[in-house]
């Protein structure tokens, strides 16, 4: 009896495992809220909260940070491409070398921020 209650109870978790859904935090899907705020931390002092590029600090420099608004700019790159730059820096990829890379972001970090930065492109992005 007791073996057949060990069954019951194991089954009873699994089930709840499966009525919960997938785990939150899957590995290559993209966390906006995640994403948000690591943006707010690393990315809103030159590209300001809204992505527009319009902060104090984005104005003293030259080139001006990329206005992430921009969807005609901003929906032509991929993923990969905007990941890149946010990890390896502006002068990695032919960019301005003010944009700093960010080595230590995790890739689930890079995904989430990319998943924020999608969010900002007026027309929205709509990938392919």
């Amino acid at each position: 009896m007791s073996s057949m209650r060990r069954w019951l109870v194991a089954g009873g978790v699994v089930v709840c495992i499966g009525v919960g859904g997938p785990l939150p935090a899957a590995v290559g899907a993209g966390h906006v809220e995640a994403g948000t705020t690591l943006y707010h931390e690393r990315c809103s002092p030159c590209h300001g909260a809204d992505g527009k590029a319009m902060t104090p600090m984005a104005q003293a420099l030259t080139p001006k940070p990329r206005n992430h608004t921009d969807g005609a700019y901003m929906n032509r790159l991929s993923d990969a491409q905007i990941a890149t730059v946010i990890k390896n820096g502006g002068a990695a990829v032919g960019k301005s070398p003010l944009m700093p890379p960010q080595p230590d972001l995790s890739p689930q970090q890079l995904t989430d921020l990319v998943a924020f930065v999608r969010t900002l492109a007026v027309p929205p992005y709509h990938p392919q």
